[in-house]
């Protein structure tokens, strides 16, 4: 019988165990700052999705909103100021960016102890290494769910379809770290269904709407959509879940499969980076 995940309870498990951090803490409370330029319909909901997280999980989180026009020296001496002061812990700025404003230098530009979507190179470096501290947080719920349903890893054969520096790269090195052997598939990429029915872990990350078919997937298979594709009829995955789910061993729908734990592991990392910076500042 296929089990079919239901994102949304594993996400509050998660931010019931933020909660319950946040709730030992003697000092200072967490806290998220949230940098959005423009007026991005989509942007906002998100936003006001990881607002609401926040305070459920007893996090402090504030918003700064900038219109799409401000220049990038100005985004720029924002994000300066938050990294200056001692009551912020965790930093986003939200993406995507109008028109001309570099994404990679506001990415450097960000503390990379309060770099909470593990955007900076220094934090993508380490995570190449294998001792992030801090991990994206798409890809890091990706593998909550294999874990949490004792999705066996190591050893196993994963296929990544999608190689995006948000989902698809740090997701295949986090499944390599853990001895996965993984490989990464893209548009270029030859006899894709055949690879892809190779997958004992299949993760669609490459924003078509119900690319991977049925006959895609092995027998038994974990496939993990991460596609959020806004059609008329609604939200939909990269998977064609109708066809899927009678093959898979385990499958997340979407929506509510993977998008919760996103927020869910924003909060987990905000914590995270918030116990970081204080014990450095007790060692200082």
């Amino acid at each position: 019988m296929t089990t079919v995940i239901d994102g949304q309870k594993l996400a509050l498990e998660i931010r019931s165990e933020v909660a319950e951090r946040v709730g030992r803490l003697r000092s200072r409370t967490p806290k998220l700052v949230v940098v959005i330029v423009g007026d991005d319909a989509a942007s906002r909901i998100y936003i006001r999705g990881k607002r609401r997280a926040c305070e459920r999980a007893g996090l402090v989180s504030e918003q700064i909103d900038l219109p799409a026009e401000t220049a990038e020296s100005e985004l720029l001496s924002r994000i300066f100021a938050l990294n200056r002061d001692p009551e912020v812990h965790g930093i986003l700025v939200q993406l995507p960016l109008p028109p001309g404003l570099d994404p990679y230098a506001v990415a450097r530009a960000i503390d990379p102890a309060k770099d909470v979507d593990c955007l900076h190179p220094e934090n993508v470096g380490r995570l190449v290494q294998g001792n992030a501290h801090i991990k994206p947080c798409t890809a890091a719920g990706v593998i909550e769910i294999l874990d949490r349903h004792d999705v066996p890893i190591e050893g196993s054969r994963a296929v990544v379809i999608g190689r995006s520096e948000i989902v698809g790269k740090p997701l295949a090195l986090l499944l390599l770290h853990r001895h996965a052997t993984v490989t990464v598939c893209h548009s270029r990429t030859r006899d894709l269904p055949e690879i892809a029915r190779s997958a004992e872990i299949l993760i669609a990350a490459v924003g078509r709407p119900r690319m991977v078919e049925g006959s895609w997937i092995k027998d038994g298979a974990a496939v993990i959509d991460v596609g959020q594709n806004r059609l008329e009829e609604g939200l939909v995955g990269d998977v064609d879940f109708d066809a899927a789910v009678a093959r898979a061993s385990l499958i997340t729908p979407v929506p509510g499969g993977v998008g919760p734990l996103t927020i869910a592991m924003l909060l987990r990392n905000t914590i995270e980076a918030y116990e970081q910076i204080e014990s450095a500042a007790r060692s200082a």
